[in-house]
């Protein structure tokens, strides 16, 4: 048995000492010693200076960005395996049906209350700010953008009669289908149902597709391992290609818009640490010393999925998180719960409204309110993901999708913020959960290959 135990902790305690190597070796701060040097080298190639002719300017950035591109494709390229590895494991090594059943619906109440909470405040904010009433329209007439050319037809809530059918909708009818095109909603219901299915039959025939799984699991953080070792270089080329293409012009019409986006995410902030203060009992400013370096690697990467070892073991080695709870809830939340993006999405909504002068109304709040829980809630945990979700949004309220182009010179910075108050949320969801439920709940890990007793 005692074999067995360390035959199941080993490969987490591997992931962990992987990016645990990379830490040391001061990651985060390389990639942010790139991120200022990719200004620095985006301002001497941009349009201000006009040292380099266009076309030159064009072909140096996009060779600059390709260890951007490749870091990009292989993190979305392992994010499917590595999330339906961690999430069954997670959920058979506790063989505990009642105890998943609690965690579960407290988490699930946690994430849509947190979602609901930081949609409503992007939505404020960007109502009492206003950041789209400072760009300039006719520019984007220009371009093209006008919302006669490109506004879709205002898309309504399913009938009473078609919600039957889109609730079934959200259950892959075909699992390898939802996995390459990327559905994560589908893909973690598969991956639950799978992880239920272990529990529910004998030991002895889990084993094999536990073993499996973990070997999965191993292959996939290798390939993480490989990505995080060009994320310096990644950031360097994508900020130069940033700012070299797009001049600090647009930069600036579009910094209101950021900070209304940083603005409404530090309150999400304050609202985390407000929460494990009153309910987890914690202190403030030890919690704050201890999230330091994952908060700092989550910002480098933009990428919840990138950091989920990381997470497991600051939740469980640092924080006493029990190992039940931590290696269900981190791998559930880096897939799910995004606060920050659903935030991100509610201001994004009402900033190309304003800038489009699109009239919302409270329906048409409410839609904005549940497809960005939705969206939030079916995103991929991998840099850039926010930007292709907004799309969806913007189309169910009749705002040209194409405004996202607006977005995209400033979505690099503001992806890389809202990753982490979404790793901040995963972490403060384990320390809550931890806390609230009793302390003689019988939340263990078992090993597939130990019978339960």
């Amino acid at each position: 048995m005692a074999n067995s135990k360390s035959f199941y902790l080993e490969p987490l305690k591997k992931l962990s000492d992987r990016l645990d190597r990379l830490i040391e070796g001061r990651l985060w701060m390389k990639v942010l010693i790139g991120l200022g040097l990719g200004i620095g080298c985006g301002l001497l190639l941009g349009p201000e200076l006009n040292l380099i002719p266009q076309p030159v300017v064009t072909v140096i950035t996009s060779w600059l960005a390709l260890p951007g591109q490749l870091f990009l494709a292989l993190i979305q390229m392992i994010v499917v395996p590595l999330v339906i590895a961690s999430i069954v494991r997670g959920l058979a090594a506790n063989r505990n049906p009642k105890a998943l059943k609690q965690i579960g619906l407290f988490a699930l109440g946690f994430i849509l209350c947190t979602t609901v909470i930081g949609t409503v405040t992007g939505i404020g904010l960007a109502q009492l700010i206003k950041p789209g009433h400072h760009i300039n329209s006719e520019a984007l007439q220009e371009s093209g953008l006008s919302p006669s050319a490109n506004a879709p037809a205002t898309q309504h809530f399913p009938s009473a009669a078609d919600m039957p059918g889109k609730m079934v909708s959200l259950f892959p009818h075909n699992p390898m289908a939802s996995m390459v095109s990327g559905e994560m909603l589908q893909v973690v219901l598969f991956a639950a149902i799978l992880g239920f299915a272990l529990i529910s039959i004998a030991p002895k025939q889990a084993q094999p597709l536990f073993d499996l799984l973990g070997a999965l699991q191993e292959v996939s953080m290798r390939v993480v391992s490989w990505a995080m070792l060009l994320a310096p270089l990644a950031v360097f080329g994508l900020i130069t290609r940033l700012v070299a293409n797009l001049g600090l012009e647009v930069l600036t019409g579009m910094l209101l818009y950021v900070l209304t986006v940083v603005g409404g995410l530090l309150l999400l902030t304050l609202f985390y640490l407000l929460v494990i203060k009153l309910i987890g009992q914690r202190d403030i400013k030890t919690f704050i010393s201890d999230m330091r370096e994952l908060l700092l690697l989550a910002f480098s990467t933009s990428s919840s999925a990138a950091v989920m070892p990381l997470s497991l073991k600051v939740t469980e080695n640092t924080f006493g998180v029990r190992p039940g709870i931590a290696r269900f809830l981190i791998p559930l939340g880096a897939t799910i719960n995004m606060t920050g993006t659903a935030l991100y999405q509610g201001v994004a909504t009402v900033f190309l409204a304003q800038v489009f002068a699109v009239e919302l109304t409270l329906t048409n709040y409410v839609f904005v309110v549940t497809m960005a829980i939705a969206a939030s809630i079916g995103s991929p945990a991998t840099p850039g993901a926010g930007i292709v979700i907004l799309s969806m949004v913007l189309e169910g309220v009749g705002i040209p999708a194409a405004g996202v182009a607006l977005l995209l010179g400033v979505d690099r910075v503001l992806d890389m913020c809202r990753t982490t108050i979404n790793v901040l949320g995963d972490v403060v969801m384990c320390c809550v959960t931890d806390r609230l439920l009793s302390a003689d709940a019988d939340i263990t890990l078992t090993p597939v290959n130990e019978p339960s007793q």
